[in-house]
């Protein structure tokens, strides 16, 4: 007996209550939307219409990765951030709430050059900060940077399906060693980089452990590598009075932020999340005589 998209929703809706998942009506919505490639909006629009027995099956199929513990965004292919539509893979980092900060915090420092800031996003993963700058700022042009071919086949895709090519160019480059010559200089530097200690690797969340890639994750010994490293390399790509900004994770904010005191950086600030976790550090590097 044909079904429609509601009959489908509520059995998906069901299920994932059933196994304990908090969200389990948005979810549900997400899920049928991606399997009947539909927006969130179309899929209600469409709710009480019949659909075919292959949506239904695509649906199924979604249903059980989830239950399996498959982050969502992956079983959908994509992940709004920033009001955008960002594609992502396993190869990419899935985009969080809390990088939000390190974008707003990005949109106001360029904004104090007066909107037309050159802005580098050092370990884009899927772009999502990059677009999002770009997004928000017409005017200042982005470069995106990352070590993994496959990450930045996934930002080229952000890019192009944002329309924002014309804003934005990618770059292959390693955070933890010289910049390319060619890259240019900046006004702002803002990473997001592996910042998870190797020995708590295997404390996270298992749909984190073991669905999202681990070279995204894994900050060294102490989590504090890739801040090092990018202090370290990336500070001659700065403009005088250029912003360089970090997310950090929880309780590292004071090391990083020592880190670019001892750096030369001669203002030194850090940004709450909305949970009041100190989420980003900046650091304004000193004017050249």
């Amino acid at each position: 007996m044909p079904k429609t998209y509601n009959d489908i929703y509520f059995v998906i809706r069901n299920k994932l209550k059933e196994y304990g998942v908090e969200a389990y009506s948005l979810e549900s919505r997400l899920l049928l939307a991606a399997a009947s490639d539909k927006t969130p909006e179309q899929l209600l629009r469409d709710f009480y219409l019949y659909t075919s027995d292959e949506i239904e099956q695509k649906a199924v199929s979604m249903l059980n990765r989830r239950l399996s513990g498959e982050p969502l965004a992956y079983i959908c292919g994509q992940w709004e951030f920033f009001g955008l539509p960002i594609a992502v893979t396993p190869d990419v980092l899935i985009p969080r709430m809390d990088t939000e900060v390190l974008v707003s915090s990005v949109i106001k420092a360029v904004k104090h050059f007066g909107m037309k800031g050159r802005v580098l996003d050092l370990c884009c993963g899927s772009g999502c900060i990059a677009c999002a700058v770009a997004s928000e700022l017409p005017a200042s042009r982005v470069v995106a940077v990352d070590v993994s071919t496959a990450a930045l086949e996934i930002t080229r895709k952000n890019i192009k399906d944002n329309k924002l090519a014309s804003r934005i160019i990618t770059m292959q480059a390693d955070a933890t060693t010289w910049p390319p010559m060619s890259i240019g200089r900046f006004d702002v530097i803002a990473s997001n980089p592996p910042y998870i200690a190797t020995h708590e690797i295997f404390t996270l969340d298992s749909s984190v452990r073991d669905f999202e890639p681990l070279g995204a994750l894994d900050g060294g010994e102490d989590g504090l590598d890739f801040y090092r490293a990018i202090i370290k390399y990336w500070t001659i790509t700065l403009r005088p009075n250029g912003f360089m900004m970090f997310e950090v994770g929880e309780g590292q904010a004071d090391a990083v932020r020592q880190m670019l005191i001892n750096a030369g950086y001669v203002s030194t600030t850090t940004v709450p999340d909305t949970l009041g976790v100190e989420r980003v550090v900046i650091g304004q590097w000193k004017n050249e005589l």
